[in-house]
């Protein structure tokens, strides 16, 4: 059922902006096929291609999750929040604190599988404040060719202007993302 609703949120996004599929993929970098095959909900996007269009909207792919889904009371119930999952990343992830019109900010709970590696093309909108708290396992990040290397407790702050990569250890890793 999400991914119905997220194949009409994506379309509606490319037409909001007058795009053609043709001009997507260009902007994107993902290929018109799939762009299509998305939009008719025939296939389900990865987190790979989902940040590539995120990038291209100058959305953050949590808050694209939570425009194909309701409004959200004050307090937000461990049961109510969504959960994504990419099974071929052995990623998933846990929309804590959903984004809403009023408040600027974001929390989601990130759970890589051993030795995953994600790549982001662009940050989805540019100057995003990131706070990422290491909560298991180990991780190696490189904000535009920066590397940074995460143990249990550590927190990276920074503000993403271009790419980002996240590589998790033999064991995977657990973190919670503040993003403002």
């Amino acid at each position: 059922m999400l991914d119905q609703r997220l194949a009409v949120r994506l379309k509606a996004l490319r037409l909001e902006r007058d795009l053609s599929l043709e001009q997507l993929a260009t902007l994107s970098g993902v290929s018109r096929a799939t762009l299509s095959r998305l939009e008719n909900a025939e296939v389900s996007p990865t987190t790979a291609v989902l940040g590539q269009l995120c990038s291209a909207y100058g959305l953050t792919l949590t808050r694209l999750l939570h425009s194909v889904e309701s409004a959200y009371p004050a307090q937000v119930e461990r049961q109510a929040q969504s959960i994504w999952s990419d099974p071929a990343q052995a990623f998933t992830r846990r929309s804590v604190s959903p984004p809403a019109q009023a408040l600027a900010g974001e929390v989601i709970e990130s759970q890589l599988g051993p030795n995953v590696d994600i790549r982001y093309q662009a940050s989805p909108r540019p100057g995003l404040e990131h706070h990422l708290l290491l909560l298991e396992g180990e991780l190696q990040l490189w904000i535009e060719e920066q590397a940074y290397r995460l143990g249990v407790g550590d927190c990276l702050r920074y503000r993403l202007w271009g790419s980002s990569r996240f590589l998790s250890g033999p064991a995977g890793a657990r973190y919670l993302l503040f993003m403002i």
